[in-house]
């Protein structure tokens, strides 16, 4: 296979390995044909006023200051003289827009929401907004509008402010919430003269809904801990009893409103939010109002947490909930149909009624969710094949004490006990039998939903392990001795051709009978050309086997154990960032173990010194730490300093490469430095003072980062002058994305790799492989003779699984974690303050890639400089990835904690999308290590 066809077919096959697992475990829950399911019973509230804190914690709400004094007095004495309360239980991912379509859609969305931005619905959904008669909104422009777009007729209006309000570094975002208030204040005052708007906050089934955003921008500009968050949480008490009490004198007390009030997500202490830990999904719940019951008196109550004597709220009753269970709420207080695709089970602890309409409502909520379950059943029914298809069974615990399935005579049976024990008003024994009924639907509707995970899982892994045996055949077969050339096996080929033909037909038959969407087609298709390349590799593999039953069995099984060590160590490094510490401590004793320290005692001084500084980052604390903006100039000043150092050992060597084009381009490099480390400290100050993002310094940021990217090209192409030229660049833009510590990191990782390169060429010369050449002259554009490169040697894999550990270390070492909200928003503010999810996140993205690239450059240098071509030693480097990348699939899961399902996914998301980095990379390294622009006078010399 030709080498670009082979990197294309590498990035298809990894990619679709990637996407493969948003396909496993991420898609969509929704289903379509359902009839809508109301309370028979008259509801007790008229109309319903639902307060969502974005960003707002539990504990931030709930805990008492420093003096014993509620943060939010009003809202405490609601819990405690007037309303219930609880916490409410968010899911992964911990964003906006899931969150509150879970709050008021009632079902958890899928990723796929993601993928198309906030502000647009993935799938039309239903939701309490878009039952109700009328809806008015308040708020986000990133929030609101999906509600809208999602409703049918013209009943839910929107009233946001501009996109551009959401500044992280404005004078204070408290006055979005402000906004909201005074919005809805004048709103309500100027419908006393519009008769049309009187009548309609006069009718039944009205939702007021006011969304917040200031608590959530002030945490990510100033953390949860901060003077501004706290204060912004007073200002919401105070604004949420002005509406209040503006509302209720609307209506003239007739205490008919009902009063929500709750997050859609929490905040680590750093500012962050995406992830599944408890300060992201453990939100306040506060309901009042019409049919909503008084505070409960206990004496006792158990939870595995200590919140509620931290809280001193030991003597009210907690009611915790799942966050989509406060949708079912709110369609029972104002008594709307329970939006068609909720999932949530009506909390009964938080009404305040009859017992009969408590069993009507909880029924309801029954016959909703297992109209899902039967239309999923019947979907899943209708595309499997009869002989194929397995109903889902209620589990062997359950009360009927029979392991069959909810088939529809047992659903009819459920509904009817229940219906008959409501009649017998047996209201207990109705709501515990509904109760069950919701239990095993929605234990039905998950089986379902996931029915064919395991059959597309296998497909996969199939797919992984073909792929990683085949890329093993071709390094084995094109860059090692290890086999004799075999041309064998041609008559065998159309024997395999026709084979694996019939078997892609087969496959592609039984998923074309079984209505299977287009993507089953490419994960059960691909597994059948990547064997059939295996297959085709027979007589190398014959060869191979001949050629290993040879070797010494001990040596043979002391390098798989060495080899499998090493992958371990990196899966490990994914759990605990302080095993890539011990991993640099045993790289500093490499030049003693292999002896190289003898023939190179300065340069092995310096790779070991190097190593134990760089394996002190991964044990540095994750993102959350407090910025440390003086290290970041320190950094700054630190890179000027080697490069007049540079500078100067140039001009006093007998080099004569530099011309005065090359002068241009390295002070123009070190004027980036200058003012990178400049803007850098403006911007603190200036964002400090909440003066904002000052307009030059903005300009700047975006200069260096479009300049940084194009001045490597002008460089030489000496080795060491254009990697540093490529370091100097990258610094120039990392240095505006660093707040602390991480900005030393490239400094030292560079000078690691440019040991290196040095050291590499010791154990070439240490094992006889080749002469060592003259690393100051050598040039990358002239490094590409084939008739130069070489086989590969055992210590290549070494080499290999070099390359790995610092492309793992260069992530894990600047602060990250594999989870969504390792990432600090704080990274960015030199170039954007405003909101903008994507902008950010792809400067995020960028921070993480550029020590990739420094990393990737040395490995190119090391490449070139030991005589391989890129191709061999990057195959191998891509077998050890991919053999990580299979661990982490085998290791994701779907139950457990939301913090474990989250993390195990993300660390598979993270170790492919690393590998297609790598694939990425290698092309980048060699464009930017060999390219050179602007110098029509060098001469190509030509071999003949």
């Amino acid at each position: 296979m030709a080498v670009p066809v082979f990197i294309l077919a590498g990035l298809l096959v990894h990619c679709v390995f990637l996407v493969s697992i948003f396909d496993i475990y991420f898609t969509s829950p929704l289903v379509h044909g359902m009839t809508p399911q109301q309370t028979p019973l008259p509801p007790p509230a008229r109309r319903l006023v639902l307060f969502v804190a974005d960003g707002l914690r539990a504990d931030s709400l709930y805990e008492l200051s420093s003096n014993n004094t509620p943060r939010a007095p009003y809202l405490r004495g609601i819990l405690e003289n007037k309303g219930s309360w609880g916490i409410s239980h968010t899911r992964v991912p911990t964003e906006s827009r899931p969150g509150h379509v879970a709050l008021i859609a009632g079902f958890y969305e899928d990723v796929s929401a993601v993928a198309k931005g906030w502000k647009e619905n993935p799938v039309e959904f239903d939701s309490v907004f878009n039952e109700s008669k009328y809806t008015w909104s308040w708020g986000s422009p990133d929030i609101l509008p999906m509600f809208a777009k999602g409703a049918t007729g013209d009943h839910v209006y929107t009233f946001c402010y501009k996109a551009e309000s959401e500044d992280f570094g404005a004078q204070d975002a408290a006055e979005l919430d402000t906004w909201v208030f005074d919005h809805v204040k004048s709103f309500f005052n100027s419908s006393r003269s519009n008769q049309t708007l009187f009548s309609a906050l006069n009718e039944d089934k009205v939702v007021l809904f006011l969304h917040l955003l200031g608590i959530d921008t002030n945490g990510h500009a100033h953390r949860p801990n901060s003077r501004e968050y706290k204060e912004n949480i007073k200002k919401v008490d105070e604004g949420v009893k002005e509406i209040a009490s503006v509302i209720e004198n609307f209506y003239g007390n007739d205490g008919k409103t009902a009063f929500i009030l709750t997050s859609d997500h929490g905040m680590t202490d750093w500012g962050s939010h995406g992830a599944g830990h408890p300060s992201e999904t453990l939100t306040p719940l506060i309901v009042w109002g019409a049919g909503v019951n008084y505070p409960q008196k206990v004496t006792s109550q158990f939870f595995e947490d200590s919140f509620l004597k931290e809280w001193k709220l030991e003597n009210l009753k907690r009611l915790d909930v799942n966050q989509a269970d406060i949708a079912p709420l709110m369609a029972s207080l104002i008594g709307v149909p329970f939006p068609l695709n909720s999932v949530g089970t009506l909390p009964l602890g938080y009404l305040n009624n009859s017992a009969h309409f408590k069993a009507e409502s909880i029924f309801t909520n029954a016959v909703q969710i297992l109209e899902q379950f039967k239309v999923k059943m019947s979907q899943k029914k209708e595309t499997t094949l009869s002989f194929l298809f397995t109903p889902f069974n209620e589990p062997r615990c359950c009360h009927l004490k029979r392991n069959r399935p909810l088939s529809d005579s047992e659903q009819i049976n459920f509904l009817k006990k229940a219906r008959l024990y409501i009649q017998q008003q047996k209201y207990d024994e109705a709501v515990s039998l509904c109760k069950t009924l919701i239990n095993l639907a929605l234990e039905g509707l998950s089986y379902y939903h996931t029915y064919d995970r395991l059959f597309l899982g296998l497909s996969i892994a199939m797919g992984f392990v073909g792929w990683t045996i085949y890329v093993i055949l071709v390094i084995i077969k094109t860059h090692t001795n290890l086999t004799k050339t075999v041309q064998a096996g041609y008559k065998k080929s159309a024997v395999l051709v026709y084979g694996f033909a019939f078997v892609g037909m087969i496959i592609a038959f039984f998923l074309l009978i079984q209505r299977c969407p287009w993507t089953y087609y490419v994960y059960c298709l691909l597994p059948v050309p990547v064997w059939y390349a295996v297959a085709r590799e027979i007589p190398v593999i014959r060869d191979l086997a001949a050629n290993l039953l040879s070797l010494h069995v001990g040596q043979s099984i002391g390098f798989l154990l060495v080899c499998t060590l090493g992958i371990e160590i990196l899966v490990f490094s994914f759990f605990y960032r302080s095993t890539l510490t011990v991993g640099l401590l045993v790289f500093a004793g490499w030049p003693v173990i292999t002896q190289l320290w003898v023939q190179a005692k300065t340069t092995a001084l310096i790779w070991t010194l190097l190593c134990a500084l760089l394996a002190i980052f991964p044990l540095m604390p994750v993102v959350g730490r407090e910025p440390n903006i003086p290290l970041v100039i320190a950094t700054g000043l630190l890179t000027l300093l080697i490069s007049c150092f540079s500078l100067a050992s140039s001009g006093k060597s007998e080099n004569k490469y530099r011309n005065y084009e090359d002068l241009k381009v390295l002070f123009y490099q070190m004027l980036s430095i200058a003012l990178s480390t400049y803007v850098v400290s403006s911007t603190h100050d200036s964002l400090k003072n909440k003066q904002g993002l000052p307009v030059l310094n903005q300009i700047i940021s975006w200069m260096t980062l479009v300049s940084s990217s194009v001045l490597p090209f002008l460089s030489p192409t000496f080795l060491f002058q254009r990697l540093f030229s490529i370091l100097l660049s990258l610094m120039s833009t990392y240095l505006l994305l660093s707040t602390g510590y991480e900005a030393l990191f490239p400094v030292v990782l560079s000078s690691l790799m440019l040991v290196w390169i040095h050291m590499e060429q010791e154990a070439l010369q240490h094992y006889g492989l080749s002469h060592k050449p003259k690393l100051a002259v050598f040039n990358f554009a002239y490094a590409t003779d084939i008739t130069q490169f070489r086989q590969l040697h055992l210590d290549d894999i070494r080499r290999s699984f070099f390359f790995i550990f610092f492309i793992v270390t260069a992530f894990f070492g600047t602060g990250n974690v594999a989870s969504v909200n390792s990432f600090d928003p704080a990274s960015v503010y030199c170039f954007l303050t405003v909101f903008s999810p994507f902008m950010m996140g792809g400067l995020l993205v960028l921070k993480v890639v550029i020590p990739f690239v420094l990393v990737s450059c040395a490995f190119e240098a090391v490449q070139v400089t030991t005589q391989l071509s890129s191709k061999s030693l990057f195959l191998i480097v891509l077998v050890i990835s991919d053999i990580m990348a299979l661990h982490f699939f085998f290791l994701v899961k779907d139950y457990g904690s939301w913090l474990d399902i989250g993390t195990s996914i993300s660390h598979y998301v993270l170790v492919m999308s690393l590998t297609i980095f790598m694939m990425v990379m290698n092309g980048l390294a060699q464009l930017l290590t060999t390219k050179r622009l602007g110098l029509p006078r060098r001469t190509k010399h030509h071999s003949t």
